[in-house]
């Protein structure tokens, strides 16, 4: 898969379409660091590059440090620890930088609308429900970047748009949102620019399109 190069600033919210198999979730593993590149360009985050941490001996932990620090990711399937609370599994990115914070866990469960649900275990809930705790878990500690990778695929219209409004005021302008999603009409009408991912030959090259021009 090639990637071009491109720039996220804070304050941008991006959404990528395109077809199953073209790459768009092996492209938010490589954002989020949990992915290595077969060939390692420049990847900056701020102002460091952390593509030698990929050949470095202690690579993989500083990378879980920049992670943990920085990040948060909402994979297509919600992967809550099924041996812990749902209160719990949204506190973990908090309580991994050392912080507490109660009221935002509550506030987010209520814009989701799982606040009821906060101190049930992952297995008692809905694949709804539990994708809302992912989602909260993604962005309890405020991180600069989110990724979302089909946040919103297990949820009803309304959820759907009520969780894609948030991930789009996540932070405001001091963070930014990356969200794969086939909803790109939903997407478009919540204020994401639109990216295309379209595939070339046997998909291993990716053109990333917007607003009709390739960049």
């Amino acid at each position: 898969m090639s990637v071009p190069d491109f720039v996220l600033r804070a304050g941008d919210r991006v959404a990528i379409v395109g077809p199953s198999g073209c790459g768009k979730s092996t492209l938010l593993g490589l954002l989020s660091l949990a992915l290595r590149p077969s060939v390692v360009g420049k990847l900056e985050i701020g102002s460091e590059d952390v593509g030698p941490y990929w050949k470095g001996r202690h690579g993989a932990a500083i990378l879980g440090r920049i992670r943990a620090a920085t990040m948060g990711f909402v994979p297509q399937m919600s992967a809550l620890l099924p041996f812990l609370s749902v209160r719990a599994n949204i506190a973990l990115p908090l309580e991994v930088l050392g912080r507490t914070d109660p009221a935002r866990i509550e506030d987010l469960a209520t814009r989701l609308d799982i606040l009821g649900q906060l101190d049930r275990m992952p297995g008692t809930l809905s694949v709804g429900q539990r994708q809302r705790g992912a989602i909260a878990r993604a962005v309890v500690h405020r991180p600069r970047l989110v990724l979302a990778d089909e946040p919103t695929a297990a949820l009803h219209p309304e959820q759907a748009a009520r969780a894609m409004r948030l991930l789009f005021e996540q932070g405001g302008e001091e963070s930014a949102v990356v969200m794969v999603t086939h909803d790109g009409a939903r997407a478009a009408e919540t204020g994401f620019s639109i990216v295309s991912a379209v595939p070339h030959g046997g998909g291993a090259q990716i053109t990333m399109a917007k607003g009709g021009r390739t960049t």
